[in-house]
């Protein structure tokens, strides 16, 4: 039992670890997703608390992993990660039956898993701290060495300079889809043998004698019989996903709402897209580098383009009060959150494959540009 103990003990520091970690590394990652809790359960006046409690249950998760794994102050990490499993199982549980999102987002993007596998985790994962707790004194009595405390303190140290670096720049691991080395076009198109999306035909039928409304399935609805039915209505019901590919929502739309991304993400040049998924919140005091940037652009024939959910007539105030000397088209605010993690954000492409992302801390001036990708 001991020795079960002690399994228990590791596999559940490192699934802890694990969630802590990718999901800290992507500090606004975890925001966006307590975001979608918040808006799902009409909770939207708690959007406020989302960016903290997200860092506060990253850090939480990865100080419980490493305090079990290392085998240090067991008997009051025992403690929290029992209850932590008591709060999710039921939460998870919930969530799988009503499905108000459809990620739970305990992993980040680093492992998606559905909200009935999220549970079933959880399941597993209780039934190992349940033995934990109960065999915490036990594992206190072999946890005493120095090199426990110094491992886990070390860990985490690394840990909060990771979260604080990622925060400031970029994820120091990009688990989307849009992460450099990407191909867009490809990342867009469908396998010749992609599974199809299976759909099944409900209609619903009247009876001319009756009145009465009936439902019959493909197989036998009465679409001849003119005579005693007449057609009411119809529902479709997914019954099987088909194949989604990675990138399958980016769209880059003109003020007369024309799909124009095909004319960026085939230019064998290079394209700087800014991208700002909210303009009133975009930090403007890095706009005079950008500006510089793409007139530069501009001198040298490659395109330069904004990309952002903002209505048009706030687009173009922000233009004219900073002095941007390039046009924004829209795309979808989600999308745009999903491309990069900054507000605002560059992207550069050539051939359609993202080449460079760069926090709005780090972006590049011309001529560190040309030593980076053009001086080769």
């Amino acid at each position: 039992m001991k020795t079960l103990a002690h399994i228990s003990r590791i596999l559940v520091g490192i699934t802890f670890i694990f969630s802590g970690f990718v999901k800290g590394i992507d500090p606004w990652g975890s925001t966006y997703k307590f975001t979608d809790y918040f808006n799902a359960m009409g909770l939207e006046w708690l959007t406020w608390a989302a960016f903290p409690l997200g860092v506060l249950l990253s850090f939480a998760e990865f100080a419980i992993g490493v305090a079990l794994l290392w085998n240090v102050f067991i008997r009051f990490f025992s403690w929290l990660a029992l209850l932590f499993m008591a709060f999710f199982l039921p939460l998870t549980l919930w969530i799988a039956v009503k499905n108000p999102v459809t990620d739970c987002g305990c992993f980040g993007d680093a492992l998606v898993i559905s909200n009935w596998e999220t549970f079933y985790k959880n399941v597993v994962l209780i039934v190992l701290s349940i033995l934990i707790f109960s065999k915490r004194k036990t594992l206190a009595k072999s946890g005493k060495g120095k090199l426990n405390y110094i491992s886990s303190a070390v860990f985490t140290i690394v840990y909060i300079g990771l979260v604080v670096y990622s925060y400031n720049h970029l994820p120091i691991f990009d688990f989307r889809p849009y992460k450099v080395g990407v191909n867009i076009p490809e990342a867009m198109s469908y396998p010749d043998d992609a599974e199809q999306e299976v759909y099944e035909n409900i209609f619903y039928y009247r009876n001319k004698n009756t009145g009465e409304v009936e439902k019959f399935s493909e197989d036998d609805y009465p679409w001849q019989d003119t005579i005693n039915w007449e057609f009411d209505d119809m529902e479709s019901n997914l019954v099987q996903e088909g194949y989604k590919p990675p990138i399958h929502d980016f769209t880059i739309t003109t003020p007369d709402d024309e799909n124009i991304i095909d004319f960026f993400i085939y230019d064998e040049n290079y394209v700087f897209m800014v991208v700002a998924y909210n303009l009133e919140k975009s930090n403007t005091e890095i706009q005079p580098e950008i500006n510089q940037l793409a007139e530069w652009t501009q001198e040298n024939n490659f395109s330069f383009i904004g990309l952002t959910s903002t209505l048009l007539d706030n687009s173009l105030k922000f233009a004219e009060e900073n002095n941007v000397p390039y046009e924004f088209f829209n795309c979808d605010e989600i999308t745009l959150k999903t491309i990069i993690r900054s507000n605002p954000g560059l992207v550069v492409l050539k051939n359609g494959t993202i080449v460079g992302k760069w926090h709005y801390n780090d972006i590049p001036t011309p001529a560190e540009f040309q030593k980076e990708f053009m001086n080769k």
